[in-house]
């Protein structure tokens, strides 16, 4: 993509979003903010909101909405956030998602606003929420084969996304484990918990209009192909917008230009006019079908 890329990904557990946040980061260089990561890394990092997220969950205290957002806080000011992030496993609700639509003020405004500007004030808005569509009945197997990196969160299955070593890391060569959770009670919990809360998202980005459905179903070059597509739709949204604000920049600086021009003096007498423009019928068509 020409510009950023500020994204989510909503799905249940074992629909496949943590393989193609692995795609997702390594083909569009932005982070990935992955609640579970973020939360280990601050505890290793020894930091005071570390300290306090390790003491909540030494204690078997669920870490509050408000911690999990100072984490992705402190990591948009971050070099690997340059080019945007990836959100994964945060928002699950509606009310998490209305504290990430703008992240941003540097100070405490409220409980309730705290965050709705963060994004806002640094000209941040999200522009895909990734819906991994799959029946419960698929998740099964899919959950039972799942391997996992600790330190870094990587993932694997058994089945469908083997590790080149059995039970080893690809990238460091270290051991493998699974979820003591990764079983068909405790998903079928999981499913219960992800359609009564998570599930009202989908409706809530369809609003905002950046909802796209993937169906996860499908193979992993699939699905990747999908997410790809989707991006390159938002990129030429992106360029045609940017093409269409050039072309009034343009205007508006030849108008000042042209009113100006000849007396410097009488530059604060005068006021320019925004001519509003009508993009040429082919510029409006592929926006249109962007």
């Amino acid at each position: 993509m020409a510009g950023k890329l500020y994204a989510l990904l909503i799905g249940p557990p074992g629909a496949g979003k943590g393989t193609q946040a692995d795609r997702i980061v390594d083909r569009y260089g932005v982070c990935h903010l992955a609640t579970g990561d973020m939360l280990r890394a601050a505890i290793q990092q020894d930091t005071p909101l570390g300290n306090q997220v390790k003491d909540i969950m030494a204690s078997g205290a669920l870490v509050s909405d408000e911690i999990v957002v100072s984490l992705i806080r402190e990591n948009l000011y971050s070099p690997a956030c340059q080019k945007g992030f990836l959100l994964d496993g945060f928002p699950r609700t509606i009310e998490q998602a209305k504290k990430i639509t703008y992240l941003g003020c540097e100070g405490v405004i409220g409980q309730e606003t705290m965050l709705d500007n963060l994004l806002d004030l640094r000209k941040i808005k999200l522009n895909a929420a990734l819906e991994f569509a799959i029946d419960d009945s698929l998740l099964i197997e899919r959950i039972e084969g799942r391997l996992l990196h600790k330190a870094s969160g990587r993932t694997y299955h058994e089945k469908f996304n083997p590790p080149k070593v059995p039970g080893k890391d690809d990238v460091t060569g270290e051991d493998l484990y699974k979820r003591p959770d990764d079983n068909a009670e405790a998903l079928k919990k999981r499913l219960e918990s992800y359609h009564s809360k998570t599930s009202p998202l989908i409706e809530y980005y369809q609003k905002k209009g950046i909802h796209h459905r993937i169906d996860a179903a499908q193979s992993q070059s699939s699905v990747w192909n999908r997410i790809q597509g989707i991006f390159e739709k938002l990129w030429r949204k992106e360029m045609v917008n940017w093409g269409y604000k050039k072309l009034n920049f343009i205007v508006e600086t030849t108008l000042l230009v042209e009113v100006v021009h000849g007396s410097r003096k009488n530059v604060g007498k005068h006021k320019t006019k925004t001519i509003k423009l009508v993009p040429p019928e082919w510029l409006w068509c592929n926006k249109q079908n962007a």
